[in-house]
């Protein structure tokens, strides 16, 4: 007997091949667009006609529009090609990336473009989801990003448990995706591209980068009278200002989803305050691929697996797994999870990652152990630990991020940095002998986190070993912000680039205005368009510049000015693409 609608999903090989995709038949929306089935499959075509004379095996995406994306997808897998997607649009990323592919595709340089004029020869049929692949990077929470690849199959697999155990949270067939991750990583991927097309759903749009941008979305729905699904992470879902007018608008949301790290409880109640949802955690990796998920209004700390999926406590307490989300459904897979059985004996309870030990001068030292130490402080939020390999012959040392509390930097303001750093240690040396203790300390006001709301290693140990200065806040507001950078001989970005002379490059000075408008104003969003932009002279080792930030109206950029005693050194705008 036929499932239900609301429990039914397309297998992704065929998603170019039905004729009936739903009821609707409509699988993208875009503010007052409509995009039907069978413009989709023509797209498809495009690409595919396109891809098929790319000689290599591989074809990296970057797309900012999640539609655009799902049609090069289809249209690579058609081809017989493996697409590769970017984690970003960082110069490391495509410097390691592109030697490595055939062709690319989207906002990447030389990127090919859909052959629109042969799409009518291009005669679809189904792919082998077990051949065909994809690869993508995870975020590099506990080192440098990894390359994955997974099976369609494997996809697919994830895509039906998402419909079997969310699908009844979602009857709309024409609900909305809000989204505030990326797709070009596997969680936005999942739920922003793969499962709504495979349920027939609607995609979103752009990803909405702050809270402002789903609430007029939201708006923007009840006046369309139509419902939506929020896809977002615990760095936001946690930080929801509450002065908004939500109230107006929480009927047109059907579910909240929240992935990349457990939410606190806190954080949780906090987010159905204010959104009237309780948000469904799913838990997982790129790796694992989605494990289990939890609502802490119904669930409170206990997880529940995933339809399809099996999990087990091994002899040491870790969480062990079995899925065909796994590339071998058959073999269990050790998490580095500790957890243990919830009270009802269905499910699970995390009970934090497996202690990092590390030797530092013949010292064994639990990194865990340390954090969760200094959080036990009223002064500190958070605290991450890690290893700082220097030049030559010196020892590797431990370097410490806190991200202090309001009370923590009343402290540190009064008493200065280095009272600070032996308040912290006096913590510390109880359970960690005196060679072993942090050397290096950094403050902020919040943990860097990337496009996922992931904590990422590279993004940690950028603050001991930045490519710029630390910034000297003098002035700081919503929409304006100055701030002091001493440019240290020492800096990373003075090597190599000019032989003759040490100066900052031009567009290390750009990378500085995008990482400062970041901690300024929260701006997480690409800013990639250069406006009139001026170097009047170069920054020199020595001098200290005045960096002045002005956020544009709308809110998609932000103009700048450097100078320094010498005078004008830089100044432009720096503009989101459309703004």
């Amino acid at each position: 007997m036929d499932m239900p609608l609301l429990q039914k999903s397309q297998p992704l090989h065929q998603l170019a091949l039905v004729q009936s995709f739903a009821p609707s038949h409509v699988v993208a929306q875009v503010g007052a667009e409509r995009t039907m089935h069978a413009a989709w499959v023509r797209r498809v075509q495009s690409w595919c006609a396109r891809f098929q004379r790319v000689p290599g095996p591989e074809i990296a995406l970057f797309f900012d529009d999640a539609l655009e994306l799902s049609c090069a997808l289809w249209g690579a897998w058609h081809a017989g090609k493996m697409p590769v997607l970017a984690s970003d649009m960082q110069p490391a990323t495509l410097e390691l990336l592109l030697p490595s592919v055939s062709a690319v595709a989207g906002l990447l340089p030389d990127a090919l473009q859909p052959d629109e004029s042969s799409a009518d020869a291009v005669r679809l049929t189904l792919f082998d989801m077990h051949a065909q692949r994809l690869a993508l990077f995870t975020s590099g929470s506990t080192g440098k990003p990894m390359r994955i690849v997974k099976q369609v199959a494997q996809l697919d697999a994830e895509v039906h448990a998402l419909q079997r155990a969310f699908g009844s949270l979602v009857p709309a067939q024409d609900a909305r995706v809000l989204a505030t991750v990326s797709h070009q990583h596997i969680y936005g991927l999942l739920f922003r591209v793969l499962w709504p097309l495979a349920a027939g759903r609607a995609l979103g749009g752009d990803i909405a980068r702050y809270p402002e941008d789903i609430l007029q979305s939201l708006q923007a729905l009840k006046q369309a009278g139509q419902r939506a699904v929020l896809v977002s992470s615990p760095a936001l879902l946690s930080r929801l200002p509450d002065n908004l007018d939500w109230a107006d608008v929480r009927s047109q949301l059907t579910a909240v989803f929240s992935s990349g790290g457990p939410l606190t409880a806190q954080a949780s109640a906090h987010a159905l305050a204010v959104l009237g949802q309780s948000p469904t955690e799913v838990f997982g990796s790129s790796e694992t691929g989605g494990i289990a998920w939890r609502r802490r209004a119904d669930q409170g700390d206990a997880w529940q697996v995933l339809p399809g999926v099996q999990a087990r406590l091994n002899d040491e307490g870790l969480l062990c797994v079995r899925s065909p989300h796994l590339a071998d459904a058959h073999t269990w897979w050790e998490t580095s999870d500790r957890a243990q059985p919830s009270d009802d004996g269905a499910g699970f309870v995390l009970q934090g990652r497996v202690d990092r030990i590390v030797k530092i001068a013949e010292k064994r030292v639990s990194l865990t152990a340390m954090e969760q130490c200094l959080q036990a402080s009223a002064w500190v939020s958070g605290a991450r630990a890690v290893l700082i390999e220097p030049a030559a012959d010196l020892p590797v040392r431990i370097g410490m991020v806190v991200e202090l509390s309001e009370a923590g930097w009343s402290a540190l303001t009064a008493n200065g940095r280095r009272a600070m750093a032996e308040r912290l240690r006096a913590l510390l040396i109880h359970d960690v002998e005196r060679i072993a203790l942090p050397r290096h300390w950094r403050y902020v006001a919040r943990m860097p986190m990337n496009a996922q709301g992931k904590i990422t290693q590279s993004s940690l140990l950028a603050l001991f070993a930045p490519l710029m200065p630390r910034p000297h806040w003098l002035e700081r507001s919503a929409d304006e912000a100055l701030a002091q950078l001493h440019v240290d001989a020492g800096l990373r970005v003075l090597d190599g680039h000019f032989p003759q002379a040490a100066l900052v490059p031009g567009v290390a000075q750009l990378h500085w205005v995008v990482e400062l408008a970041r901690q300024a104003f929260e701006m997480t969003a690409p800013l990639p368009l250069a406006q009139v932009v001026k170097f009047q002279q170069p920054i020199l080792p020595g001098d200290c510049v005045q960096m002045r930030l002005a956020r544009l109206a709308d809110g998609r950029g932000v103009q700048f000015t450097l100078t320094s005693g010498r005078g004008a050194h830089a100044s432009g705008k720096l503009l989101q693409r459309g703004g």
